[in-house]
């Protein structure tokens, strides 16, 4: 659910700013937190527009 909630929020920022897609698109997991007790999930990638 963390992943997915994540590529949204990527997806909707590259649309704020008028891309067409998103390439270069990197994920990354790291557990945080007491005993492990939080993941932490991190996307990012560069938005392009089409001509």
């Amino acid at each position: 659910e963390a992943r997915e909630i994540a590529f949204g929020e990527l997806e909707e920022e590259a649309r704020r700013r008028g891309a067409d897609a998103v390439v270069g698109v990197d994920l990354d997991y790291e557990v945080i937190g007491e005993q492990g007790s939080m993941l932490m999930v991190s996307v990012s990638g560069t938005a392009v527009s089409l001509r």
